[in-house]
Parts: C-alpha cells; sequence; structure tokens
C-alpha cells in the first residue's frame, strides 16, 4: 500500500477533514435512515459499534441506542480496532446489521491543542492524552525523532555545506530506531557507502548531499558550529524499525498499522490526530474484507461505516464531550450479496441527503422507566 514516500503522501492526504465533521447528534439520525433508506427493516436492525474503551465514547453509543432502538454489539478493541472474530456473533444477533468503526482523538478548543481530553472525574478534571492507546504508541517515535533532529545540525564553511549527523543515527544496522535515508542526506561514494570528512568523538562530518538541498527548501545555511535541523527533518529523509509482533488484533496490531507511515505522522503538526486518521483508513481497508469473507454475513444487509470521532473536552456545565464524526469510507451489501464501496465525498453526500429526524428513536428515560415499573420476577435459584 505504501510503495513510494508519494504513495504515503496520497494515502495521508486523501482523508479531507476540515469540511466533514458532522455532530454526533445529527450523525446518529442520518446513519439511521441511510440504513432505513436501503432497506433496513425498522426494529430489526442490530447496531455495533467499533470504538476504544475509554468513555469519551460513550456518548457516541448511547446516541447509537436511542436512534437504532438497540444497544450496540461491541465489534472494538482499545484503539479502535476491529475485532474481527467477533462478525459471525453479530451477524446472530440481528436481521439488518450496521457496523461503526472508528478511531478517536482527544481535542481541547480552549488551545486548540489534538490528543488531549479532560477527564471530569479525575480529581482536578485534569487533561490526559487521548487516545491512551495512539499516544502511547506513539511515545517511542517522537522521543527517536525528537533525538534525531537535536543531533543532525547544518552549517557552511567555506561555501561548503557540511552535515554532522551523531554516530548512533549512522548505523543503519541496528534493529530498531529512526533509520536515515543517508542517500538523500549526504555526499555518497561510488559504492554508496558515507565517507566522513571529520570524525568527533560523537559525531561525524559530511558534505551535504543535492537531495537535502531540495528539502530543505530557502533555508540560510549559517557558519559553524551548526544549527540543529530541527523541524526541518523532512518525513522522505528517515523511516522507523521497531522490534513488534505482527499478530493480526494483537497488542502491536494498532503500532503496526502506522509503522509505514510513522515518519510523516511524527512529522505533522498533531501527531495524535495524524495516527487516528491512518488507523481509521487502514482499519476500513481491513475489515471490509473480512465481511466479505464472513460466511455468518452471508444474505444479510450490511452497512459499515468507518471514520473519525473528535472528542471536544467538556466545558463548565457539560458532562458529555461535545463529539464530531469524520467520515472515511463505507460498505454496503444487501441480501443477495451484491456490495458496493462508498469514498468519503460519496458516503458524506448520502449521509446529508438524509432528514435528521427519526421518529423511530427511543424515549431513553420512559423505557428506563417501565422497566423500572415492570413485575418483578424472580429467578429460580
Amino acid at each position: 500500500m505504501y510503495g513510494s514516500s508519494g504513495i504515503i503522501t496520497n494515502f495521508l492526504g486523501a482523508y479531507q477533514m476540515s469540511d466533514m465533521a458532522i455532530r454526533y447528534s445529527r450523525f446518529i439520525p442520518l446513519a439511521y435512515n441511510l440504513a432505513k433508506s436501503l432497506g433496513f427493516e425498522r426494529g430489526k436492525i442490530m447496531p455495533s459499534r467499533a470504538f476504544c474503551s475509554d468513555e469519551s465514547q460513550g456518548y457516541p453509543i448511547i446516541l447509537i441506542a436511542k436512534h437504532f432502538g438497540s444497544f450496540p454489539f461491541n465489534h472494538g478493541r482499545v484503539g479502535g480496532i476491529v475485532a474481527t472474530d467477533r462478525h459471525a456473533p453479530h451477524a446472530h444477533h440481528g436481521k439488518d446489521l450496521v457496523i461503526i468503526q472508528a478511531s478517536h482523538v482527544g481535542y481541547d478548543p480552549e488551545n486548540g491543542r489534538f490528543g488531549v481530553y479532560r477527564r471530569l472525574q479525575t480529581e482536578d478534571a485534569s487533561e490526559t492524552s487521548s487516545c491512551g492507546k495512539i499516544c502511547g504508541a506513539l511515545d517511542w517515535y517522537l522521543r527517536e525523532f525528537e533525538f534525531a533532529r537535536e543531533n543532525i545540525f547544518l552549517y557552511q564553511e567555506d561555501g561548503q555545506h557540511k552535515v554532522v549527523i551523531d554516530n548512533l543515527l549512522l548505523h543503519a544496522e541496528r534493529e530498531q530506531g529512526l533509520i536515515l535515508k543517508l542517500d538523500k542526506i549526504i555526499q555518497l561514494d561510488a559504492d554508496g557507502n558515507p565517507v566522513p570528512e571529520l570524525s568527533r568523538s560523537t559525531a561525524k562530518t559530511f558534505s551535504a548531499s543535492p537531495a537535502l538541498f531540495d528539502y530543505l527548501g530557502d533555508y540560510d545555511w549559517k557558519p559553524g558550529p551548526g544549527e540543529a535541523i530541527g523541524r526541518r527533518l523532512n518525513p522522505d529523509l528517515f523511516y522507523f524499525k521497531r522490534d513488534i509482533s505482527d499478530q493480526q488484533e494483537g497488542r502491536d496490531h494498532l503500532e503496526n498499522n502506522l509503522l509505514d507511515v510513522m515518519s510523516y505522522i511524527v512529522s505533522s503538526e498533531w501527531p495524535a490526530l495524524a495516527a487516528a486518521q491512518v488507523n481509521t483508513q487502514v482499519e476500513f481497508d481491513r475489515t471490509f474484507r473480512t465481511i466479505i469473507k464472513e460466511p455468518a454475513y452471508k444474505n444479510k444487509k450490511i452497512l459499515f461505516m468507518s471514520g473519525l470521532n473528535v472528542d471536544i473536552s467538556p466545558q463548565e456545565g457539560q458532562v458529555f464531550p461535545l463529539t464530531k464524526f469524520i467520515p472515511w469510507a463505507a460498505y454496503v451489501q444487501d441480501e443477495d450479496g451484491n456490495h458496493q464501496t462508498w469514498e468519503q465525498a460519496e458516503l458524506y453526500e448520502q449521509l446529508q441527503a438524509q432528514s435528521t429526524e427519526n421518529p423511530d428513536q427511543l424515549d431513553l428515560e420512559m423505557a428506563i422507566d417501565i422497566m423500572e415499573r415492570a413485575e418483578e420476577i424472580h429467578l429460580p435459584f
């Protein structure tokens, strides 16, 4: 999927964000009415959600229950990974089937930061990372990236452009770490090997490659001793090696989803947002194929929608986040096996064509009251 840097960039850039966000209070009735427009039968729809386990995902779950008339089946693992081994149980729980998959990222509107969320139940209503699984997976890569940015130096001497690189970063044979694409950074000999012009105790000095000038653009090379490359370390100039398990839906599944594009994620303005976006895209691509192959889904109506949940931290007087859904893609199947995939723009248009009015929605307070007033049933123990 990621055969070249151009393909990687296009993959990330394909997810349009700014004009696609829908408040959950609108999205879920739109989704319900979309299912109805596809012939899904009222009262026979079993919704399922593949969300992270964070409490911030509770508000969307409540809305799903309200509009679909059923508490949703749980299809998700931490981080928004889809538990594909739950397809068959889901299929057995309803006539018509809806799956909503979403990775999530927190957002604090007061400082414009993605990747944090105000936890009202903490002692001081403090902000913590969100999604914690995604942010935890990024920590190691961000530290490696920060080290590289602070330990590659640029300077000029007598009109010659020089690059100083820490010795650790020159060891491409490392089993894990940030690995530089040296051919794009320094001049190599005829055999493709780096030839230092000066060896220091912890670093070596090289002549800059012509390719580096293209990546640095109009950077003003200053006389020695050198300036750290910092944020000018372009994602095309490095990649990561990481010793992680490749077990499907295992502990490192999310990290594997991100690894091929990790240099672009850590270089982005909001790494947690970029990571959640990528995970959503990869999980849709993976999951819709497992739906097609699942025998229990044969002869079933299915609407599988994938997107990104943005959890806007609750403000004074709010109990729940103002969560927004940014759709990515959908898979639609009828009972005869005919199926199609909707890309982002088409899914958004299909949703917006629906009404936000849902006459079938439950009055949750009334439903709870009915259960409270129901005659007691004694268990035969």
